[in-house]
């Protein structure tokens, strides 16, 4: 950023520069720097590049920097760059360019947004959306065609479950497949709902590849429009970084664009989409990293089942509310071992969706399988979700040295119903934040946006509480889990950064790491964990420089 650019910022924030030099110090209340060295300072200094170049307090650092640009924040707290461990960035361009179907309280709250959406649109144009979730609604049960037929008697309709791991169509988006979805047959890793042998509309885990494969694909210029739409919501929520979980070859193009034209605000660690191109090119061309410093790709994620809500996650009996039903394995353990192996040949980090306890235990022997000896390398193998777990396979993930990389708003999202599925034992095991914590295991922290809501603050708020945002069960839901603040945040910081393998970039406030950092107006150590959700974000810092203004 050119320095006349940099100097307005500062001034239409309403911090004045003292003086115009290749260094910058900023003071503020409290700097929480999530390094051990020097937890708490209240001055930190960094040059034109972002790397910081010291970190102590005002008297020391004013007088070794004296002509630095002074940007001082008095009333401010100011934290370490916040990094989501689990997100999908296209994923929330593409919700935030379409119909919103979160929190809705019924279908025919559903059918109603769906009307007002379509309205923007074309005629012919499929009619999209992303959000809704049945055990939200009064019934608890999953839709079907009917629903959307009466609305949309012409127009393809075809919407995501929150979890993405189901979808819900009306008749004329199935038209389209072009192939018959009635009888008993079902497709590998996937479940096709039907009533009397006829295809109801619902769609889960790899079924629903039949509708994805017919929806026609966005453009560029959507496509572009919609990573915008990402990156700012990211940013002005606090995000310094992404791990992308799930990148197309076609999508890291899209971000390497972006990169190049400096106009990435964010850091994105990519992990390639599966045994596809993407890892193809990885073992082709070796790992990738921007000369830029702000995307690379040296990692996959692999997917082993499907998710809890829609009955996909693989567990080791029946689910509580479907005797004789124990989810899906959306990969077989034999393809699954060999895309393991195949990443693990390329010198490509392991990431992988697990959320029943099935579905974890076959990744967990599939690794050991794999690591052999080796299980002592530094591999940064991950467990992506790993939200219902065998008590007895929590301690396997340090043993094999694998991070459990979880999103806490999943608790409180999935809490008012997970007992329903799982039954009371098998909670013991379920989002347990602190088992995992107390057997020596890195907790990365995320969100899965867009599942969840892309805003960090509601996952401190989630891991602190298990609340949800009304305080609500009073109490707080399997309370022996929650996490403490500091805990959380150095999910979010430091041991987010250490799961992608940028620790020494990136996720603390020290000497040599770059500066990237949230400003807050709120102490979130001594705040009321209830105010946590609404800490007001000042401003986010990437590489020294502002990304995101409050206004």
């Amino acid at each position: 950023m050119p320095r006349l650019v940099y100097s307005l910022l500062i001034c239409c924030a309403g911090i004045a520069p003292l003086h115009a030099a290749d260094s910058h110090l900023l003071t503020a209340a409290r700097i929480y720097t999530s390094d051990p060295a020097q937890a708490t300072v209240q001055a930190m200094a960094w040059d034109d590049s972002g790397r910081i170049l010291a970190v102590g307090d005002i008297k020391t650092l004013a007088a070794r920097y004296p002509d630095a640009t002074r940007i001082d924040a008095p009333k401010a707290t100011v934290v370490p760059g916040l990094i989501d461990a689990h997100g999908h960035v296209m994923g929330l361009g593409y919700a935030l360019m379409r119909a919103d179907l979160v929190g809705s309280k019924d279908k025919a709250d559903v059918i109603a947004r769906l009307q007002g959406f379509e309205k923007t649109l074309p005629a012919g144009v499929w009619l999209l959306g992303r959000g809704w979730d049945q055990n939200d609604w009064p019934q608890k049960t999953f839709p079907t065609v009917v629903d959307l037929d009466a609305a949309f008697p012409q127009r393809p309709v075809w919407l995501e479950r929150v979890d993405g791991h189901a979808g819900w169509a009306n008749s004329a988006a199935m038209r389209a497949v072009k192939k018959d979805l009635a009888g008993d047959w079902q497709p590998e890793g996937g479940r096709i709902l039907r009533d009397g042998g006829q295809a109801n509309g619902v769609f889960i885990d790899g079924a629903m590849i039949l509708i994805d494969s017919v929806v026609p694909l966005p453009d560029t210029a959507y496509r572009t429009q919609a990573l915008q739409r990402a990156l700012d919501a990211a940013v002005r929520n606090g995000l310094t970084g992404v791990h992308d979980m799930g990148t197309t070859r076609e999508d890291l193009a899209l971000f390497r664009e972006f990169a190049d034209a400096g106009d990435l605000p964010l850091r994105i660690d990519a992990y390639a989409d599966g045994d596809n191109v993407a890892l193809a090119d990885l073992c082709s061309n070796g790992l990738y990293r921007h000369a830029g410093g702000r995307l690379q790709m040296r990692g996959v994620k692999l997917y082993m089942d499907g998710a809890l809500g829609s009955r996909g996650a693989a567990l080791l009996a029946d689910y509580s509310d479907e005797p004789g039903h124990r989810g899906l394995l959306v990969t077989q353990p034999k393809a699954f071992d060999a895309a393991v192996r195949k990443a693990q040949g390329c010198g490509v980090q392991v990431a992988t969706h697990a959320i029943g306890d099935r579905g974890n235990r076959i990744v967990l022997d599939t690794y050991a399988n794999a690591l052999g000896d080796g299980k002592s390398v530094d591999h940064r193998w991950r467990i992506e979700h790993a939200q219902i777990v065998a008590l007895e396979d929590i301690p396997r993930f340090k043993t094999l040295g694998v991070i459990a990389s979880m999103q806490p708003t999943h608790a409180t999202s999935d809490m008012s119903w997970a007992e329903t599925r799982i039954g009371k034992a098998r909670l013991a095991g379920a989002y347990a934040w602190q088992r995992f914590l107390a057997a020596g295991v890195r907790l990365a922290l995320g969100s899965d946006f867009p599942v969840e809501s892309v805003d960090p603050r509601l996952g401190l708020y989630a891991a602190v509480t298990r609340q949800d945002r009304d305080g609500q069960p009073a109490g707080s839901w399997l309370p022996e889990q929650r996490l403490s603040v500091a805990e959380a945040l150095r999910g979010f910081t430091a041991d987010a950064a250490y799961a992608g393998r940028d620790e020494a970039v990136v996720g603390r406030l020290a000497p040599g790491l770059r500066a990237d950092f949230v400003m807050l107006d709120a102490d979130p150590l001594a705040v009321p964990a209830a105010q946590l959700d609404d800490l007001p974000i000042r401003s986010t810092w990437v590489d020294g420089k502002a990304v995101y203004e409050a206004k």
